[in-house]
C-alpha cells in the first residue's frame, strides 16, 4: 500500500514539463548575493534556523521562488522588498551561484522514536490520510529533482522545514474555516501537508535535517 503513494507522486512528476533553466553567471551571482548573506549566511549556509540554507539548491527552484516573492504570489515582506530590486538576470545569476555551493552538514535531533516516525512518513507516506511519500519528489537523500523544479531538502534547518510544512497545511485550514493564518500555496504540497499533525511535521523535519 505504501508503494501506491510513491507511485502516485511519481506519476505527478512525469506529467510535469521540466522548467528551462537560464544560463546564470555564478561569478556575478556571488557579488549580487552580498545582500543575502545577512539572513542566508556565507555561501548560502544560514546559521539562523528560521532562515533557509540556499547552498546546493536547484537553479530553477530558486529562480521560481524569487519570482514568487517579487510578484507577491509568495507572501513575505522581507523577501518581497529584496526581490523587488532584482532583475530576471540578477535572479538567474544568484541562483547559479547558490546552486554550486555545498550545503553545510546537519543532524537529526530528537528521540529514536521521533526520527523513526519522520522516516516512515518520508519513505512511505501516510495511508490513512493519503499523504504521499516525500521520497517521490525529494529523493532518498533529499536532493530533490532539479530538472522538475523540486527542491533539495536534505540538511535543511528543521525549524525552517517545519514552518513551511505548517504554512502549506494552513492553506487548507484557511480554505475550510475562513481564517487568515500565514499560508503558502502549492497544490501538491498543500495536499501533502494537510494530513500531517504537528507531531508528525516536527518528526519529519528532524528526519530531513539529518539526510545527506
Amino acid at each position: 500500500m505504501k508503494k501506491t503513494l510513491v507511485i502516485l507522486a511519481s506519476l505527478l512528476i512525469t506529467s510535469l514539463v521540466s522548467p528551462s533553466i537560464a544560463a546564470g553567471d555564478a561569478e556575478a551571482g556571488q557579488v549580487k548575493s552580498a545582500t543575502c548573506m545577512g539572513c542566508h549566511g556565507l555561501a548560502g549556509n544560514s546559521t539562523i534556523p528560521n532562515f533557509p540554507k540556499l547552498a546546493g539548491q536547484g537553479e530553477a527552484y530558486l529562480i521560481k521562488q524569487l519570482q514568487y516573492f517579487k510578484s507577491g504570489e509568495r507572501n513575505n515582506a522581507m523577501m518581497a522588498g529584496v526581490a523587488s530590486l532584482l532583475s530576471d538576470q540578477d535572479m538567474e545569476d544568484i541562483a547559479a551561484y547558490y546552486s554550486i555551493q555545498t550545503i553545510s552538514e546537519n543532524s537529526a535531533k530528537g528521540s529514536a522514536e521521533q526520527i523513526e516516525l519522520g522516516r516512515k512518513i518520508y519513505v512511505g507516506g501516510k495511508m490513512e490520510t493519503q499523504t504521499t511519500a516525500c521520497i517521490a519528489c525529494h529523493g532518498a537523500k533529499g536532493e530533490g529533482i532539479p530538472t522538475a523544479g523540486f527542491p533539495a531538502v536534505a540538511a535543511q534547518h528543521a525549524e525552517y522545514t517545519a514552518s513551511q510544512l505548517k504554512a502549506f497545511r494552513q492553506y487548507s485550514i484557511n480554505k475550510q474555516t475562513g481564517s487568515d493564518g500565514v499560508e503558502r500555496v502549492n497544490e501538491m504540497m498543500n495536499n501533502v501537508a494537510m494530513g500531517l499533525t504537528n507531531e508528525e511535521i516536527d518528526a519529519l523535519s528532524q528526519y530531513i535535517a539529518g539526510l545527506h
